[in-house]
């Protein structure tokens, strides 16, 4: 598991970087090089048969971590903590198993909110509220991930962990305003 130090930069893309499914942890892992690895949160039972044949850090791959990126630059997190984010988001972009949406979780929004890869949401239930981003935007449902770092509860004995994915009904989300994130505009 790599551990990124506090006081460290942002780690960049490489093409050096492999994925390749460890039988010992049982999980997705990506070697960084200079003997570091990064297991992510993907367990052998979530994962497309693809993920099973190591493989390169793909130029798809890189350009979904600049997405997930900015995406996180004005969270409230350590660099370490959102590189664990972004990386967990790009595996399970690219690797997460088709699933179907697990919406009766979730509070139904009045909100039309028509998704986008990278936008923050938040969703509610009866037991909490919490920030999701969106990985894999569907027509009905869109794969989301948890970026509170306190475990999201989904019923008694149920919970999100920071970085895990769900997939959810567009009509359980409401887009979350960061406040100082930048407003792209096309003319």
């Amino acid at each position: 598991m790599i551990r990124i130090e506090k006081s460290c930069n942002m780690l960049k893309p490489s093409d050096k970087w492999n994925w390749y499914f460890c039988d010992r942890e049982g999980h997705l892992m990506l070697d960084l090089g200079n003997e570091m690895v990064f297991k992510t949160l993907l367990p052998k039972k979530l994962l497309v048969t693809c993920a099973f044949t190591s493989g390169p850090f793909t130029v798809d791959d890189a350009s979904d971590y600049q997405v997930f990126k900015e995406s996180v630059a004005y969270l409230d997190l350590s660099e370490p903590r959102k590189v664990e984010l972004i990386l967990n988001c790009v595996a399970a972009k690219r690797f997460h198993k088709p699933v179907q949406p697990k919406s009766w979780f979730f509070d139904i929004q009045n909100t039309e909110t028509v998704p986008h890869v990278g936008g923050i949401v938040q969703l509610k239930s009866r037991m909490n509220a919490g920030r999701f981003i969106v990985l894999e935007v569907g027509e009905y449902a869109s794969l989301c991930a948890s970026i509170e770092l306190e475990a999201f509860t989904l019923a008694p004995g149920k919970e999100l962990k920071y970085g895990q994915a769900i997939k959810v009904m567009h009509d359980r989300m409401e887009y979350v305003n960061l406040g100082s994130q930048p407003v792209a505009l096309v003319g």
